[in-house]
């Protein structure tokens, strides 16, 4: 072989976070490939992909509305994901908050009552944890694989929500639309600007990151779950619960999914509706190893994500390209994120028979 892989003996800084640059560099380049196949401008489609989407305040605002939900995903997935607890159900635990809150606000709370919102808000985080808290149990008590459980719920969770929509929650009025009534003003979350759709979900996200940062790296719960996350036989000879741990991350991940999913139907949407998710759960699953599970990090590649988002919406409308371009480009980055992170615990070697046989054909070529 001309190339082989050597290990490096100890992970490489450089490369642990030039590896999401290269990442990103490759599935630039590989969806430029890939529009020039379709027939398409590589330049002009990712100016619409990338930049258009940007370039005044109304897209900036909707940036925001985008990241958000993904941003309150990724930051819980990475408490779960440092202790080497591999939640996948974000999706459903988004969707069951939202389902969760959105009950309450049709059937249960008066709408004009000024706690209408703080009591749609924490049943929404709390449906969010409970679901999150299924895979707890049944990881605790049966050791069942929480990759499986978790991605399994996330499908009985989307059914359960278009049970809702198509019966208990369906609006009588809506002239059968699968779709909840709209919610009371005092069920909404307020717009922080006139001309945008941007709302105060964007305080739960900061009071979200602080708390996260704070956990994970001045708290000792934060050094439990990181230890256990390391390696679990030296955190149970330290006396390092484990149980209680895969407990804290999962109800904590899906606590702020929960929250992520009431805030869509309380905010931009103001009702429940079965596309209350494009798949945010699964995205933030992308951006928190993109985002190396540093809260600071997750901000980033969450706006990088929020930015596909409206980019594929924006090149399906004014160059006719398929819904699936943000998926796609979303399983680019994802490939190439994971490939380029051999290169953290391994060095690429140029074999020493290739090496003297490219030196011998260097002199020949200089004689």
């Amino acid at each position: 072989m001309l190339l082989s892989l050597e290990p490096r003996g100890q992970q490489s800084r450089l490369m642990l976070w030039c590896s999401p640059l290269l990442a990103a560099v490759l599935t630039l380049a590989c969806g430029a490939l890939l529009f020039v196949a379709l027939g398409h401008g590589p330049l002009i489609t990712l100016h619409t992909l990338l930049i258009a989407p940007i370039s005044d305040l109304y897209g900036v605002s909707e940036l925001l509305v985008k990241a958000l939900p993904i941003l309150l995903c990724a930051l819980g997935l990475a408490v779960a994901y440092q202790a080497r607890i591999w939640n996948i159900g974000a999706e459903g635990q988004l969707l069951m908050g939202a389902l969760a809150g959105s009950a309450l606000a049709v059937h249960i709370i008066d709408m004009q009552s000024r706690w209408a919102l703080v009591a749609i808000l924490a049943v929404g985080t709390l449906g969010g944890a409970a679901w999150a808290g299924l895979t707890a149990w049944l990881r605790t008590r049966f050791n069942a694989n929480e990759i499986l459980t978790s991605i399994m719920l996330n499908y009985i969770a989307l059914n359960l929500l278009l049970y809702c929509v198509h019966g208990p929650l369906k609006d009588p009025a809506g002239f059968n639309f699968p779709e909840s009534a709209m919610f009371g003003d005092a069920s909404r979350l307020p717009l922080l600007m006139d001309d945008g759709r941007v709302h105060a979900g964007v305080y739960f996200a900061l009071l979200a990151l602080v708390a996260v940062w704070v956990l994970l790296q001045r708290s000792f719960l934060g050094f439990q779950i990181k230890v256990l996350g390391l390696d679990k036989r030296a955190a149970g000879f330290v006396g390092f619960r484990e149980k209680p741990l895969v407990w804290l991350a999962l109800l904590v991940s899906g606590a702020l999914a929960g929250l992520a999913g009431v805030s869509e139907v309380t905010g931009p949407i103001g009702q429940l509706v079965p596309q209350v998710s494009p798949g945010y759960g699964y995205a933030a699953i992308t951006v928190a190893f993109l985002g190396r599970l540093n809260p600071i990090g997750i901000v980033f590649s969450s706006l990088l994500m929020a930015l596909l988002y409206l980019g594929g919406e924006s090149a399906q409308m004014s160059l006719n390209l398929p819904q699936a371009i943000t998926q796609l480009f979303q399983g680019m980055m994802l490939f190439f994120l994971l490939a380029c992170d051999v290169l953290i615990l391994y060095r690429p070697r140029l074999h020493k028979r290739w090496a003297r046989r490219a030196a011998g054909a260097t002199v020949v070529g200089a004689a």
